[in-house]
């Protein structure tokens, strides 16, 4: 455990909490909390996940532009529901991501857990491109991979990372109900109008 975990796990959980609730913070302290953890898994030889907090940085910046004027008109986008078709086709891109980024990384490099490390890879990716596009079903895909994470994370002797992504798992819960309160909301409004 360093300080520099311990600083990145405080940013994340900041960043998470306000995604919860809808914050538009939520995305710079999230490149603050992904810019930190860079360094943290590179030491811990979790090369998959190193590239992607790097990747992190651009979908955050990404999100960031995305949830004030990615809605109707150039406003603020509003919660929906994954469609039936995006949800298959992401499905299909954390497979195939998985099989090439763990064999990737065991032909090339000394990762640690390297189809592990790939798979939550892939999902989080996914995750993220779901949660830049305020799709509702991002916090399952989160609960999931959080469950996977923290069990990775205790293998790796990254006790503050598990705590944090146990923490992560509670805030993905609450995200999916809040985010499933306001859709419900929208939908009530849209009815009315």
């Amino acid at each position: 455990m360093s300080s520099l975990e311990i600083v990145a796990a405080l940013f994340g959980v900041v960043s998470v909490s306000l995604s919860v609730r809808q914050n538009i913070w939520s995305w710079p302290t999230a490149i603050v909390n992904v810019g930190l953890y860079i360094f943290v898994f590179y030491d811990s030889k979790l090369y998959a996940d190193t590239g992607l907090q790097v990747i992190y940085v651009v979908l955050n910046a990404y999100g960031w532009y995305h949830w004030l004027y990615g809605g109707k008109n150039r406003t603020e986008l509003p919660v929906t529901r994954t469609p039936v078709r995006v949800g298959v086709l992401l499905s299909g891109i954390v497979v195939a991501g998985t099989a090439l980024i763990g064999t990737l990384l065991i032909r090339n490099t000394d990762a640690s857990l390297p189809y592990l490390d790939a798979l939550t890879t892939s999902t989080s990716l996914v995750a993220q491109w779901m949660m830049t596009r305020k799709l509702l079903e991002n916090w399952l895909v989160w609960v999931a991979v959080d469950v996977v994470y923290i069990g990775m994370y205790i293998n790796k002797s990254l006790y503050v990372t598990a705590v944090l992504y146990f923490v992560f798992l509670l805030l993905s819960i609450m995200g999916f109900i809040q985010w499933r309160r306001t859709l419900g909301r929208t939908k009530a409004e849209l009815a009315a109008a």
